[in-house]
């Protein structure tokens, strides 16, 4: 995005809303930047954040040793790709690789640099068990959140993911207990990591667990999305600063019901309608592996009814 584009759409920001967030910021214009970057038409978002036991579970499929040397080996060739710039915009990584260095004295990262790709860094540090709920999980990682942030943005990282998740409970969906600890945190999250330049990615995942149809799911992915961005207007977020990275709204695994790809796009691209403020420049749908929905056909159901487009932010795949 071009500078003068930043400055007018921060002008934007003040005449509309006078937030005061944008006067003390001092990165509230590098953080726009970033997320229109970031949601660059054409591109996507290249997930290589898998922690060390992740990669060591791809590495044993392939009977290969989970050392450092690996796992640095197998880093180096992502970001060594060339032409990867073309189609990528930003790679989320793990803390090890920002830090990387290889045996020429180089950056592990330099590759992606070279390519014109922003670096991005995962900063939660896992999910553990919601005290007084039926299994439900919050996120850790916010007791030194700051002091990380300010190191990962000395490094070169310009954005940063933090994943939550929501589970429905059968019959009941999720607490609202669970539901008030996901959009806390990840608007606590997204407040710290702008304070220190890095524009964060808002992940609350809604997993896939349980018997729960599809229209169920669209139900309660809109109630957690609404709720998260409730709590970052509360905590001051600049939301041109962020992005939001969704699942596709899918009905239960042990659901009986089946359902094709048209009726999950549909869901998706509704429930992001009803929930997700103008303001937000790009939304990075994730996509996993599954043995019951194919991902890609329901990403070409989403462009093809051109529901790619709310109101013109790209939705990508990661």
């Amino acid at each position: 995005m071009s500078e003068s584009k930043t400055n007018n759409a921060l002008k934007r920001l003040k005449a509309i809303c006078g937030h005061v967030f944008t006067k003390e910021n001092k990165y509230a214009q590098e953080l726009i930047a970033t997320a229109q970057r970031i949601a660059t038409p054409g591109k996507g978002i290249l997930a290589a954040d898998e922690s060390i036991g992740t990669i060591g579970k791809r590495f044993k499929a392939i009977n290969v040793p989970n050392t450092r040397e690996n796992r640095r080996a197998y880093r180096y060739l992502l970001s060594s790709t060339k032409g990867l710039g073309k189609h990528i915009s930003g790679v989320i990584l793990f803390e090890e690789s920002l830090f990387e260095t290889m045996a020429d004295g180089s950056d592990l990262v330099d590759g992606f640099k070279k390519e014109g790709i922003l670096l991005g860094i995962k900063v939660d540090k896992g999910t553990r068990h919601l005290p007084g709920t039926d299994g439900e999980l919050y996120t850790q990682g916010l007791t030194d959140l700051d002091k990380r942030c300010k190191k990962y943005y000395e490094f070169g990282a310009r954005f940063a993911k933090w994943r939550a998740v929501v589970k429905i409970l059968d019959k009941v969906g999720p607490s609202l207990n669970a539901i008030n600890e996901t959009a806390h945190s990840l608007a606590r999250y997204a407040a710290i990591c702008q304070a220190n330049g890095l524009a964060p990615i808002v992940e609350p995942e809604i997993l896939m667990d349980g018997k729960h149809d599809l229209a169920t799911a669209q139900k309660w992915t809109e109630k957690v999305i609404s709720t998260c961005y409730e709590a970052l207007r509360l905590q001051g977020v600049l939301l041109e600063g962020t992005l939001l990275k969704p699942n596709m709204v899918l009905p239960g695994a042990q659901c009986d019901k089946k359902y094709g790809p048209a009726d999950c796009a549909a869901a998706t691209v509704t429930a992001l309608q009803r929930s997700v403020p103008v303001a937000v420049p790009g939304i990075t749908v994730t996509t996993e592996p599954s043995n019951t929905y194919r991902y890609p056909y329901i990403y070409i159901y989403i462009n093809i009814t051109k529901c790619i487009c709310i109101s013109d932010r790209m939705m990508m795949t990661t």
